[in-house]
């Protein structure tokens, strides 16, 4: 198993831990990603945190060489997933595209970073 660690998330790891992302065999397997800036703050725009949030993931697998495109599988665990699925969606169809990978939306109590009210998990296929 080989870990992936952005730059801008090693002190993430260092202090929490936290493996963004490890290669097991043939797929990269990302943590959740949240919509949170390098300090950690959360905007409260619902819009902009699922952005950042997809930018944030965008980010991690480019340091696998990968894209969107390669994601085979995504879960999202939501904090009030019904109040915010449709900006949710609106989100996530600019980011991804053709062939769509499986996705599962959850609706959970609560994230680790106060305000975040989505997490985005992912599977992709190494080329």
């Amino acid at each position: 198993m080989k870990v992936v660690i952005p730059a801008w998330m090693q002190p993430m790891y260092d202090t929490y831990h936290y493996a963004p992302a490890v290669i097991d065999d043939d797929h990269l397997r990302c943590s959740g990603m949240i919509g949170h800036r390098p300090d950690l703050s959360v905007p409260e725009d619902l819009t902009e945190q699922f952005t950042l949030a997809f930018e944030n993931l965008r980010s991690l697998l480019a340091e696998a060489r990968l894209t969107l495109a390669d994601v085979v599988e995504m879960t999202t665990y939501h904090v009030g997933l019904s109040g915010h699925i449709d900006e949710f969606i609106a989100v996530k169809n600019s980011f991804v595209s053709r062939p769509y990978p499986a996705w599962t939306a959850v609706g959970i109590s609560e994230l680790a970073i106060p305000g975040a009210v989505v997490e985005i998990r992912v599977n992709a296929r190494l080329r």
